[in-house]
């Protein structure tokens, strides 16, 4: 399958299929034009056509996504200039204004391994391989976070990573299987020293990206001027659902409103889990302007440290931009004994199908009893940062090769 772009600058539609015109095979040839402008998509398909092939059109994105992973195309025409700057460029300088803040700052930039024999570091999905010399099972990388954290015991005290992170999941204009993922670590530094350092990276990104810190993004203003929003995840979903706070502790009246408003539970989930089951579904959409959401809790959070005043909670914050997840951080749990039982708990998790559960990392416990020090993490998705600062729909969009269904 071929993926042709078309660039404003051309006259016509460049639509790269030289081998099938005047082919015999032509009219077996599927086409699908992905373009939002009606007029040039009618003119795309009328050259098309006159080559024998059979086209189909699409005029928005998600729904261009939906065909293509749907059916098998020989071709695919799409527009991938983005308004402004070419996104691919603006990627690039994205990706070394990040360097450049964090090397500024005395963090070093490392590399960690691809293949794991345990899939931990996120509740997620992996994909397996298999090393053939060793007999052995390995799992291409969910999160490197376990990796950086054993650097952290190892005494290199500020470090990072940008790589790519494998997940086994959806595809969505959100969700791409293979993606890019910043990951960094600051010991001696807790979650909400992060949320200044995130601030002070965003506001630095869109001066450099965008020239200011008010931006549009798909025809609605954001402000990345500090201070953003932070709020707890019960505060967000008590607003949301217009109860009280207080009584979102309770499971049974979290599956009643779970219930009241059609959303899906397991009768095994504990109240943190259904928390964020009502905070995904209600809330996540809501959240346009930066908005730090605080107070996890424990239930979802296995690698995170404690509240010290409210121990069912975590010390941990994920950041949400146009309603979307860009950022997941938190101080990190260092206390050996209490991580062994974490695992433990997301083991029992798995025996009951929870196919994302953290496996148990003994090894990782062991480099806890080394010691490590007090520190925050953070991961930052690349490709999503991309999408806002291109105004791009799509996180198709802003990757060169985004996986598509081959040929039969």
């Amino acid at each position: 399958m071929h993926i042709s772009r078309r660039f404003p600058m051309f006259p016509e539609p460049a639509v790269s299929a030289p081998s099938m015109k005047g082919s015999s095979t032509a009219v077996n040839h599927k086409v699908l034009i992905i373009e939002d402008d009606r007029d040039i998509a009618k003119l795309v398909e009328m050259h098309v056509t006159d080559l024998g092939c059979k086209c189909d059109v699409a005029h928005d994105g998600e729904v261009g996504l939906e065909k293509a992973l749907k059916n098998t195309y020989n071709l695919i025409i799409l527009d991938l200039m983005l308004p402004g700057v070419d996104g691919f460029e603006l990627r690039a300088r994205l990706v070394a204004g990040i360097r450049r803040f964090l090397d500024e700052r005395g963090y070093l930039e490392v590399e960690t391994p691809m293949m794991h024999t345990l899939a931990g570091g996120a509740t997620a999905r992996p994909f397996v391989t298999h090393h053939n010399a060793l007999g052995l099972d390995l799992y291409l990388r969910v999160a490197p976070e376990l990796f950086l954290k054993r650097l952290l015991v190892g005494g290199l005290e500020r470090v990072y990573e940008i790589n790519r992170n494998f997940r086994n999941e959806g595809i969505s204009t959100q969700h791409n299987p293979e993606f890019t993922m910043l990951e960094f670590y600051q010991a001696y530094a807790t979650y909400r020293d992060l949320m200044d350092l995130t601030e002070e990276m965003f506001g630095r990104l869109a001066d450099e990206l965008k020239g200011a810190r008010r931006i549009s993004y798909q025809g609605r203003e954001l402000s990345l001027e500090a201070p953003f929003r932070r709020a707890s995840v019960q505060e967000l979903v008590a607003e949301a659902f217009a109860v009280e706070a207080g009584s979102l502790d309770d499971p049974e009246r979290l599956r009643a409103l779970a219930r009241e408003h059609r959303i899906s539970v397991d009768s095994a989930w504990g109240a943190g889990r259904l928390l964020m089951t009502l905070f995904e579904e209600r809330v996540e959409k809501t959240l346009w302007q930066p908005t730090f959401v605080c107070d996890f809790p424990l239930e979802v959070s296995p690698l995170s440290r404690r509240k010290e005043d409210r121990p069912e909670l975590v010390d941990r914050f994920e950041l949400y931009v146009a309603g979307r997840e860009l950022c997941n951080a938190f101080s990190e749990l260092n206390d050996p004994d209490d991580q062994r039982q974490r695992f433990v708990e997301q083991m029992k998790q798995k025996a009951r199908g929870d196919e994302e559960a953290m496996p148990h990392d003994e090894d990782y416990i062991r480099a806890l009893e080394v010691g490590m020090p007090p520190a925050a993490g953070e991961g930052i998705g690349i490709d999503r940062l991309v999408m806002l600062f291109a105004d791009a729909p799509s996180i198709r969009d802003v990757i060169l090769f985004p996986l598509l269904r081959p040929e039969s």
